[in-house]
């Protein structure tokens, strides 16, 4: 079973900076995987932010493109989400997903995930 914990939220001006980090546990070696984040905004549906493959294939949603960067570090099992020039529009609960078995393109939707974090609290002051 996949265990996901998300840190490093908070709560910073527009134009910040924060760094998401995803903790993962219980992967079988050697298979191929997607992981992701997605965002969910009060009042909102949750929402693919970015992905990355096994490979570090790697896709941006339009919107933080240019601003976030996704990464991993294999020998730590740690996705991690640089947020730069963050928004007020940036603000939300931020989810680390993963699909273990899947190989890129990787899904930009919410069922293309089987294992999902608790999430951390991202919040942008104008």
């Amino acid at each position: 079973q996949v265990q996901l914990v998300e840190s490093g939220g908070g709560s910073v001006q527009a134009g910040g900076s924060l760094r998401l980090s995803c903790a993962a546990s219980g992967y079988t070696p050697g298979i191929s995987y997607c992981m992701a984040w997605f965002r969910q905004a009060p009042g909102k549906q949750r929402e693919w932010v970015s992905s990355i493959s096994t490979t570090g294939t790697l896709a941006y949603a339009s919107s933080v493109k240019g601003r976030f960067t996704i990464s991993q570090d294999n020998a730590k099992n740690t996705l991690y989400l640089q947020m730069n020039s963050l928004k007020p529009e940036d603000t939300a609960r931020y989810y680390c997903a993963a699909a273990p078995g899947r190989r890129w393109p990787c899904s930009t939707a919410l069922l293309g995930y089987n294992f999902w974090g608790q999430g951390t609290q991202v919040t942008v002051s104008s």
